[in-house]
């Protein structure tokens, strides 16, 4: 994946230098694709996140077998050489205000992600050893890579909830870091999940046990306090007028309970937007994503939001073009060919 294969006939020093700077806060796949973009336009772009290293999920999130990491680091070493600057270890909201970024920079575009599991939130969801799978490979990176000396938790017997890639990263894992059993709890059906029928066959090529048209609704403790158990409801599938997939309705009375010491959640992620934002003037959806209109303005002016902190969770693709979509607006808007959004 080359950064500026998104940026036609970009090299450095083609571009009319501009006075304007432009801040991007989140170094994923949405941050890096308009830091190009701009940057390419003769834009000052400076990349403020969090992280270690520039790359956000792409570097965090997916794994090597997916993805290849190091064309990720020769595209970004690219956009250093196109002048991009890149300030790291740096969380907007805690180190950085972002009303200091509006007050010095001409138009700032907010790009952090989904880095927060959705749990379940079901009777046992706080017992040790029950732990957020996108967070836990987040770990695991860090710990591969030698940013933390942390090795991520594991035991025999692993629970992985969920039928999305992240529950087939976290399979994956959790096998290389030496689970011994490792059971997929599913509500639905292969056919519908997420990951489809091809995620699932990677799951049980590395020895996972799928357990489809299952629903968790209890982790129960162990005599160490610790969780011992999932129990879960039977589900069938129901076919509702207008919707695409099967909705899962469980079946009265029927139980299945597999002992594990150890749940990795998989089925969902929350917007992670810099911290207080709505305080000063950014308006969020209902579901915690940034409200934006068709440019990608926010309800402050100069400030902008595009990838999944903007759209919720999505593929590297869509955060992608939503990245480029955010840095075209941000042009028009400092070319004076498009205002602010009125509401």
């Amino acid at each position: 994946m080359n950064i500026l294969r998104f940026i036609i006939g970009c090299k450095p020093g083609e571009a009319r230098e501009r006075e304007e700077k432009i801040a991007i806060v989140g170094a994923g796949p949405a941050g890096l694709a308009a830091a190009g973009y701009l940057r390419c336009r003769g834009f000052k772009v400076d990349v403020y996140d969090k992280g270690e290293e520039p790359g956000g999920l792409l570097i965090y999130g997916i794994l090597e077998i997916h993805i290849d990491k190091k064309k990720v680091r020769e595209g970004i070493r690219e956009l250093k050489e196109l002048g991009v600057n890149f300030y790291q270890k740096v969380e907007v909201g805690k180190d950085v205000l972002l009303e200091d970024l509006i007050k010095n920079y001409s138009a700032v575009l907010i790009a952090t992600g989904t880095w927060k599991t959705r749990f379940l939130g079901i009777p046992g969801s706080k017992l040790p050893g029950v732990l957020g799978a996108f967070e836990w490979i987040i770990q695991y990176h860090k710990w591969k890579y030698g940013y933390s000396s942390v090795k991520p938790e594991i035991k025999s017997r692993v629970a992985v909830i969920g039928g999305g890639l992240t529950a087939v990263d976290a399979v994956y894992v959790s096998k290389w870091l030496g689970a011994k059993e490792i059971h997929v709890i599913y509500r639905r059906t292969r056919e519908y999940a997420p990951a489809g029928v091809r995620g699932f066959k990677e799951m049980e090529e590395q020895g996972a046990i799928i357990h489809e048209l299952l629903s968790p609704v209890e982790y129960i403790a162990g005599s160490s306090g610790r969780v011992a158990a999932v129990r879960a409801q039977k589900m069938r599938l129901v076919k509702m007028p207008g919707e695409t997939r099967p909705r899962p309705e469980p079946i009265e009375g029927a139980y299945e309970t597999i002992e594990v010491d150890m749940v990795l959640e998989a089925v969902g992620l929350y917007p992670t937007p810099p911290s207080m934002i709505d305080k000063i003037g950014v308006r969020l959806r209902r579901n915690g994503t940034i409200d934006t209109d068709e440019y990608k303005r926010t309800t402050r002016e100069p400030v902008f939001a595009a990838g999944d902190v903007e759209h919720g969770a999505s593929l590297i693709g869509p955060a992608f073009k939503s990245g480029l979509d955010a840095a075209k607006a941000i042009e028009k808007y400092l070319n004076g060919e498009i205002g602010w959004r009125k509401d």
